[in-house]
């Protein structure tokens, strides 16, 4: 829970967010040793532009504890599963991730820490739960970074929470409040989640039911209402659902019971109250500088500081 004297909270999907600097950045951007720090500095750059562009006066970078939850697997085994590194202790999971990437981890931690950013995460959840449970008790609006659609369901006019996202590299950001999501996608913040449900998503593992596509999926729910509503849609024979729909859905019904629970992001985690209001100074000058000469950090640092003390006096 965010110690709320705060306006507008922003709420960063570090990994997301790092993995796209990552490539976005080429690896040419080296520390004065020759250690690629593109993902260090890229990450740098684009909070630095986030904080200009919109102006936060409390931000959080939030973190993947458990990746890959077991108690998400359990419902579903194939949840990213086709992301577990190969070269690993069996029954351990571990992120499969470029080998010039890892290191560059806990640099962004470090460099973070003494900058004075509030990194939040919490065990066995993933980022996507503590950025739910944030925007959840937010006392004002909140601004979602997240290069992930699953956090489209946490969008909420009503309460100011948005979504900030990244298309075509870092360069440039898609905002996403409920008139875009359903211009879109044809649903609401809520029904994203059922609509990522029916579809499934490749890149998590989610098989979705199959010959349900996107457009499909958003009229069945703009027809039925929500998940719970297309289901028992199936009982009645007059519902208008087609007999390959009907089949399609009837033969998914184990996936339907359990997909939901993993698809929606938690709202309601346990988290302790942290201070994430920006600093206007770097709360560990000497650790900062001391970065900054071990990894060249030269420009994206200096972008950041800048950022910050040009918002705190604004």
């Amino acid at each position: 829970m965010i110690r709320a004297v705060t306006t507008r909270l922003m709420l960063l999907d570090t990994a997301s967010l790092y993995f796209r600097a990552y490539h976005g950045v080429p690896d040419s951007v080296r520390a004065p040793d020759g250690t690629p720090v593109n993902a260090v500095r890229g990450l740098l750059d684009f909070i630095a532009r986030l904080v200009a562009d919109h102006h936060p006066d409390a931000l959080v970078a939030c973190l993947d504890e458990d990746w890959r939850p077991a108690w998400r697997v359990a419902l579903i085994p194939t949840y990213k599963a086709h992301r577990v590194a190969e070269e690993v202790p069996q029954g351990a999971d571990v992120e499969e991730v470029p080998d010039t990437l890892t290191p560059q981890v806990p640099v962004i931690a470090a460099v973070l820490d003494a900058v004075g950013i509030l990194r939040q995460g919490a065990a066995e959840h993933e980022a996507d739960d503590v950025i739910g449970t944030l925007s959840r008790r937010a006392p004002g609006p909140v601004d979602i970074v997240t290069g992930d659609r699953d956090l489209f369901q946490l969008i909420d006019d009503s309460r100011g929470v948005r979504v900030l996202y990244p298309v075509r590299g870092m360069g440039n950001l898609a905002v996403f409040d409920e008139a875009a999501l359903r211009d879109r996608y044809g649903v609401d913040g809520p029904g994203y989640a059922d609509l990522a449900t029916l579809r499934g998503d490749p890149s998590d593992g989610l098989p979705g039911v199959p010959g349900i596509g996107e457009k499909t999926a958003a009229k069945l729910l703009d027809r039925f209402g929500d998940l719970p509503g297309l289901v028992a849609a199936l009982a009645d024979p007059t519902s208008g659902l087609t007999p390959a729909q009907h089949r399609r859905l009837s033969e998914s019904l184990d996936y339907l019971a359990v997909a939901p629970q993993v698809v929606r992001v938690v709202t309601d985690l346990p988290l302790p109250v942290r201070d994430a209001t920006l600093p206007a100074t770097p709360r560990d000058p000497a650790a900062l500088a001391a970065l900054d000469e071990r990894w060249g950090l030269g420009g994206s640092l200096n972008r950041l500081l800048t950022a910050l003390a040009a918002r705190a006096s604004a």
